[in-house]
């Protein structure tokens, strides 16, 4: 017996239609939306102080009074972590627009994630449960299911138990789940979308991915007839690289083993993966603490033409002596040389020069700023002008990771006739420490001639970030690639060909099976995406940045 479980949603703000995309291009059991990230919960924490009935997708809502008849009229369930800081108000308004629209669901709701009372002063602090709290309502009869903060995975993992009746001591099945729930999480990157290798192949409209899964927790990755984009071992591989660490996934249920993962070809746009093994999960659960870290503010001067260093020396020394007393308590400069040598257009000719500037004091952080970079106009370099007119400076978060006691936190079915279940914590826990395994390298491949090229020419990558870090996943897509790319691409080598990572921890794990490397960078997004921290404060474009870098590669490869 297999289930259908599909992804319509990676993020919150993707692609409106694809709640009625997935309900009307093929059978399907359940379908499920990601709604949450780590800025997210700051956004909906901030919505919550504006209106503590808000702390939700409202999106989802939007969604739902469009598609809640089809999805009745077909069969499906949904489920659904849009219920961000607020499940129960979520639940209670879909109840009312199903009401509204006259459709009959029974709807159910997880909570005991919310932990902001044991952290004073964060804006919100949320457990990371499993989908034990989602089986439970599913058990229920419930046709729709909100959750607050649950891991991505858990959106599959909970209707898979519910569907074949796993229990805390399926491993195996539940960590297959884990990896089918992973892979599906960020939607159409599993299906096209943000692929390295997308040349050549019509990714213009990715469809949403779907897990069809089976009762010992093997999975085949496919999407709809006739959607676009594309499903192979690449895509999958890149997917399962994105924003994990060593071969060890832990998560309140199970922890995955990536190194045992097998991935094949399943016939066009279906990718089997089989042979994954689970071991106990650790004790704690992960928290996610988002607070308000102070003020921030950014001015981008555009350097035209010659003298761009001197140019770009000049504005500098002005506005830090402009800021005298007033100097905030972080100040960053970026000079981005994008202009070309007698360029044919202006933008060509054209530099940035990008200050960041932060501090706790709104003041500082904004009209020291903005009042000093708007008296430079006519006084200041030639040719001067910037991006946008400065503002007046805009407040940021910071995220946190802690760990709590998995037994210390009450995960809540609260099921269709209101009745409250408590999912206990896991009897048999493992801590997995430092325990990785170090994964075999291949034979190195023989000697031969080599020329300098794009890495990116015979290993794709995907990155992302955790917090303040950044993972970089890297695979080769044919054996002999492989045996080269484990050798070459060392720490050492990965950290010279990305200076910015230099003075960073760079720990690499190595997957044999996926034929991948994996870098975990420690500390390059400061205090997370919301700090905006880096050029690109989610480390989305670092692999392509590796894979630009050139390095001496084969010929036989090339």
């Amino acid at each position: 017996m297999t289930l259908r479980i599909g992804n319509a949603s990676g993020f919150y703000g993707d692609r409106f239609d694809a709640v009625r995309e997935m309900l009307t291009g093929g059978p399907l059991d359940v379908l499920t939306g990601d709604y949450l990230a780590e800025l997210t919960m700051l956004i909906l924490g901030r919505d919550r102080l504006k209106d503590p009935r808000l702390g939700y997708a409202k999106t989802f809502l939007k969604q739902l009074e469009e598609s809640l008849g089809l999805a009745h009229e077909r069969g499906v369930k949904i489920v659904a972590n849009a219920g961000g800081l607020n499940p129960a108000g979520l639940a209670d308004a879909v109840r009312e627009l199903a009401g509204r629209v006259g459709v009959p669901v029974k709807v159910a709701h997880v909570e005991g994630d919310d932990l902001a009372a044991r952290f004073p002063g964060a804006l919100s602090a949320n457990a990371y449960l499993g989908g034990a709290g989602i089986a439970e309502c599913l058990r229920a009869g419930a046709d729709v299911v909100v959750t607050g903060r649950v891991t991505d995975a858990a959106l599959v993992t909970g209707p898979a138990a519910a569907h074949f009746g796993w229990g805390p001591e399926d491993l195996d099945a539940l960590a297959g789940g884990v990896v089918a729930g992973h892979i599906l999480e960020c939607g159409t990157q599993a299906t096209g979308g943000n692929y390295a290798f997308f040349s050549g192949h019509d990714v213009r409209r990715p469809g949403f991915p779907l897990a069809e899964i089976h009762a010992d927790g093997s999975s085949v990755i496919t999407k709809h007839d006739g959607t676009g984009g594309l499903v192979d071992v690449g895509t999958v591989t890149a997917q399962l690289l994105y924003e994990t660490g060593g071969a060890r996934y832990a998560g309140p249920e199970v922890t995955a083993r990536l190194d045992t993962v097998r991935l094949t070809q399943d016939g066009p746009d279906r990718v089997r993966i089989s042979g994954v093994r689970g071991e106990a999960p650790p004790p704690t659960l992960k928290v996610g603490l988002n607070r308000m870290g102070g003020w921030r503010n950014e001015v981008v001067f555009v350097l035209t033409g010659l003298d761009i260093e001197a140019k770009a020396r000049l504005v500098r020394d002005q506005l830090e002596d402009a800021f005298g007393t007033s100097r905030p308590a972080e100040v960053r400069w970026e000079l981005a040389r994008t202009e070309r040598p007698d360029g044919d257009t202006e933008e060509r000719a054209s530099a940035y020069l990008r200050l960041v500037v932060r501090d706790s004091d709104p003041e500082k952080a904004g009209r020291a700023v903005s009042g000093a970079a708007i008296e430079l106009a006519l006084g200041s370099y030639p040719g001067f002008h910037v991006t946008a007119p400065p503002g007046k400076g805009a407040p940021y978060g910071v995220f946190e990771a802690e760990y709590v006691d998995a037994v210390g936190v009450e995960h809540v079915a609260v099921l269709p006739d209101g009745q409250r279940v408590v999912v206990p914590a896991p009897v048999r826990t493992k801590d997995i420490g430092h325990l990785e395994p170090a994964g075999a390298l291949p034979d190195e491949l023989p000697a031969g001639p080599r020329r300098a090229a794009p890495l990116g020419l015979v290993a794709g990558a995907r990155s992302g970030d955790k917090g303040g870090d950044a993972n970089v996943g890297v695979w080769a897509r044919s054996d002999d690639a492989w045996r080269w790319l484990a050798h070459e691409l060392t720490v050492h080598r990965f950290r010279a060909l990305l200076p910015e990572t230099a003075g960073l921890t760079v720990v690499r794990h190595v997957l044999p099976n996926l034929r991948a490397l994996n870098f975990v960078v420690e500390g390059i997004l400061g205090e997370g995406v919301a700090a905006q921290a880096r050029f690109d404060p989610q480390a989305k474009a670092l692999g392509e940045w590796l894979r630009s870098r050139y390095v001496d590669i084969p010929e036989v490869l090339l």
